[in-house]
């Protein structure tokens, strides 16, 4: 469905948004006049009646220039923003954001935060993850963006991930300047970087296009300034500018739960005035901000338009990326967050329709082979082929499963925020292996490993993953004891590392057969044991002698005689024997999640 744009005066009647909406919303509408919606509303009710369509809704007043203001930049860093270490020139406050670089030396979280120019211009910095597994935190980034930093190394040139960050910068339809950094190594070659950028439509000013190019380093900290003075340009020249009056608009960056805070989201402002004691509602979730603070943990008591902000006093935990929007109250936000839930119900129901249908199409296909199969027998012999087959094909308990079936690795995953989540789901997606061990995801949550994961990974003889997460004492003793296994993890890589290792683990042993001795046959004969005469050469070794004495090695050039019991070996001079030992090697899985 294509973006469409609907102008509506700042206030209006249900009628009016009704034929405003009609093309994209006539059932919605109708059925929310026999809810007896017929009072004036403000514009942010049209926007809640065209949900999910993608419409953007503007107001008539918001048109109006005297009512609007230049706003702070909102800027994503796209792919390995490293290069905070400007803040040492640009804004000593962040100077503890450099220091405590996250675990593993890189970002695994979207952060924003504001940034002070010597000028007095501030730029809001969504700092995202250049990770491969981060792809989706990457993509609301450049939803939320006015203007996309692409950093790419002078040294290694365009990677996968930059080309997947220029097609969301795309698909955001948002401006990019590109950052080469570490252009102080010898190798470095920035002129390859715009060459190479040319292939995915990223022309630079040198090659006729209109994409800044600003060389920099995130070591010497050469051009950062430049690269400050370039943003604050680009943003002048777009002219960005939002209503700081009416209904706050936003989007919820993260999602995460803070033991003193609770349900917390971190979100930038886009339209609007954030204060105390507001209604918001986000997807099916709605919050009454109790508590409000910026990027450092210091709370306030307005956040404007383009402004990060902590926001405290949600009922339930959004999920990342969804948008923010004020109500005039709780009875109303409940009602909004009741009447999407029920939609979602009805969207969920059709599906299920949907599959209910196709599988009473197969069990009738199946019914139908099953009578052509089994028609020419008497009914006594049908009924037993027909409950044998029904039997192998009952659900089992979960104990009674993997007693049956052993290669089955059933996991929990928690995190500390929605989006580590989204990207760890992300990559359990990428999974392909399952001819080797199935992998079954039994539950997945954001905040502390609880007794009741615990409970559950028993239940389903699982493994719990944490990632950037705790468990207390009492969990561990817990897990311990009913033979729960916690995997703990702080860097994203080392998690997946420990996923694959527990997969193979799940394998069975591969036998390799590894050589310790060698001999050339000399000449063949025969002893005799009791009454048999036994070939001397080849086969299983079970006994070993050198001239008539008994012995158990061989060393390099000693002659020996060998005496197998394999009674139908026949051996030739010049053969070659060759002893070996089998090893059990443990087998590894062939999943590759791709980084």
């Amino acid at each position: 469905m294509n973006q469409k744009l609907l102008k509506l005066e700042n206030l209006l009647r249900f009628h009016t948004i009704y034929r405003q909406l009609h093309s994209l919303c006539q059932r919605r509408a109708l059925r929310q006049w026999r809810h007896g919606f017929s009072s004036a509303y403000p514009v942010w009710t049209a926007q809640l009646y065209a949900w999910p369509w993608p419409t953007d809704v503007l107001t008539g007043a918001a048109l109006s220039q005297y009512r609007l203001l230049v706003t702070k930049k909102v800027v994503t860093d796209s792919f390995f923003f490293f290069f905070l270490r400007w803040s040492l020139t640009l804004s000593p406050r962040l100077e503890c954001r450099v220091a405590a670089m996250e675990t593993g030396g890189i970002t695994q979280h979207i952060g924003a935060f504001l940034v002070s120019l010597p000028s007095g211009e501030k730029i809001t910095f969504l700092d995202t993850p250049g990770h491969a597994a981060f792809s989706a935190m990457r993509a609301r980034g450049a939803q939320v963006t006015d203007i996309v930093i692409l950093v790419v190394a002078a040294d290694d040139g365009v990677m996968k991930q930059t080309v997947e960050s220029i097609q969301h910068a795309k698909d955001a339809q948002v401006p990019i300047i590109l950052a080469i950094n570490k252009c102080d190594k010898a190798e470095a070659d920035p002129e390859k970087v715009k060459k190479e950028l040319l292939a995915y439509d990223v022309v630079c000013e040198d090659y006729g296009g209109d994409v800044q190019a600003v060389p920099v380093s995130a070591l010497t900290g050469d051009n950062l300034m430049a690269l400050a003075e370039a943003t604050v340009a680009l943003a002048e020249m777009l002219e960005l500018k939002a209503d700081p009056n009416g209904p706050v608009e936003g989007t919820v960056i993260e999602s995460f739960t803070d033991k003193g805070r609770g349900l917390v989201t971190t979100a930038v402002i886009q339209r609007g005035t954030l204060r105390k004691g507001s209604v918001l509602v986000a997807g099916k979730c709605w919050a009454k901000v109790r508590l409000m603070f910026d990027e450092n943990g210091k709370t306030i008591d307005e956040a404007y338009p383009s402004m990060p902000v902590g926001i405290t006093g949600w009922r339930d935990l959004p999920s990342a990326g969804e948008e923010i929007l004020e109500v005039e109250s709780e009875p109303r936000a409940r009602e909004v967050v009741d009447w999407r839930k029920y939609e979602q119900e009805q969207e969920k129901g059709q599906e299920d329709l949907k599959i209910i249908e196709e599988k009473r199409k197969e069990h009738k296909e199946a019914h139908q082979k099953a009578r052509e199969k089994y028609g020419h027998l008497l009914w006594k012999k049908r009924s037993i082929l027909r409950f044998l087959e029904r039997k192998e094909q009952i659900p089992l308990k979960p104990k009674e499963k993997r007693e049956r079936d052993s290669n089955v690795l059933s996991v929990i995953i928690k995190g500390d925020v929605d989006g580590s989540v989204e990207a760890i789901l992300n990559i359990i997606d990428t999974y392909d292996a399952s001819h080797e061990c199935e992998l079954e995801l039994v539950h997945f949550g954001v905040g502390d490993i609880s007794a009741n994961d615990v409970n559950l990974a028993e239940t389903f003889d699982g493994v719990i993953y944490g990632f950037n997460v705790n468990a207390g004492n009492v969990i561990q003793q817990s897990a311990a004891k009913k033979g729960v296994k916690i995997k703990l993890h702080k860097i994203i890589y080392r998690l997946v590392e420990d996923l694959q290792e527990e997969l193979s683990s799940r394998l069975p042993c591969a036998v390799e057969e590894h050589p310790v001795g060698e001999a050339s046959i000399l000449a063949t004969f025969s002893v005799t044991e009791g009454k048999k005469k036994v070939p001397v050469a080849g086969c299983s070794l079970t006994s070993l002698k050198h001239h008539k004495d008994d012995i158990s090695i061989v060393k390099t050039g000693m002659d020996c005689g060998l005496s197998l019991d394999e009674d139908n070996m026949e051996f030739q001079v010049g053969d070659r024997i060759v002893c070996y030992e089998e090893k059990q090697i443990q087998a590894k899985t062939s999943w590759d999640p791709g980084f």
